[in-house]
């Protein structure tokens, strides 16, 4: 069975890239919105008796969910044996349970919404708390893969005496391997969360590392409240300025311009999500899993 490869505009750039390491053609499609801000899409390739990988990561998510829907959706009623979806970033997994009344599950129904439209998953280090596993959100085979290993590349590369950062204790497991793999030493902070805007961050005794440079790691920066607290704590313990890595850079405009004003070094990410702090690239990770699920 032969494989296609799909993708929506703004994920063109690193869809291109992964056809080129997996082999699998990239096709192409056609999409715009109508003056009333509803979608149209159109596949201009041949999908009959072929499995299609619809390359979209998901940040941004609400503009995007109805055009892969449509896709997967036109895909499959062209032709397609199988359709699955290569997410280098998946969003709504934060609300993983009612904080308060009421409160709608998104990420259940976000899973479940996926889960009927495509018949696998593939995926970067998505943002799983009190789950377990995607396997409790999503109903179709998926795999995950973790970027650890090019962070610490990057890190054994670029950082001169580096020192790996958590904000709190959350972050422990993660943050020590990828110092493992980097060969370098770690600290956790402590961080108290007063509410959606106020994060506060509290350092130990950083006196023995005044030579190193931090490097404060997260997963997902979005508003950059942790990590921005986190380069104050820094910053107050007189330590060089930070280098603040994220696997995913959801990063808001004054969510930048806060962090350098609060002392922050060079901001790093890695592809999943394009943006100007892009420097790791995670493309070459995704390719057995894809090639596993799609072919």
């Amino acid at each position: 069975m032969s494989a296609l490869m799909l993708a929506l505009s703004e994920t063109l750039p690193f869809a291109r890239h992964l056809s080129e390491l997996s082999g699998i053609p990239l096709g192409q499609i056609e999409t715009r919105r109508f003056p009333d801000g509803e979608a149209w899409v159109r596949v201009e390739a041949d999908c009959k008796g072929r499995s299609v990988a619809l390359v979209v990561s998901l940040d941004r998510p609400d503009s995007r969910l109805l055009p892969l829907i449509f896709l997967a959706d036109a895909v499959r009623d062209l032709g397609a044996t199988r359709v699955g979806l290569v997410a280098p970033y998946l969003a709504y997994l934060r609300q993983d349970r009612r904080f308060h009344t009421g409160e709608a599950l998104t990420s259940r129904t976000f899973g479940g919404l996926l889960s009927r439209y495509v018949d696998w998953l593939v995926t970067i280090d998505p943002h799983l708390h009190r789950y377990t596993s995607l396997g409790q959100v999503y109903t179709i085979p998926n795999r995950v893969v973790h970027a650890a290993e090019a962070m610490a590349v990057w890190i054994r590369d670029h950082v001169d005496r580096p020192l790996l950062v958590g904000p709190d204790e959350e972050s422990r497991q993660w943050l020590a391997d990828i110092a493992s793999r980097a060969g370098a030493p770690y600290v956790i902070l402590s961080k108290v969360r007063h509410d959606d805007g106020t994060v506060e961050v509290t350092a130990p005794d950083l006196h023995d590392h005044h030579q190193q440079t931090p490097v404060v790691v997260d997963d997902i920066v979005s508003s950059a409240r942790t990590m921005l607290a986190t380069v104050k704590a820094l910053t107050g313990a007189r330590m060089r300025p930070a280098v603040c890595m994220a696997v995913h850079a959801l990063f808001s405009a004054q969510a930048e311009e806060q962090l350098r004003h609060a002392g922050a070094g060079r901001l790093v990410s890695t592809n999943t999500v394009p943006h100007a702090s892009n420097a790791i690239d995670v493309a070459p990770l995704l390719v057995e899993a894809v090639n596993e699920l799609a072919l």
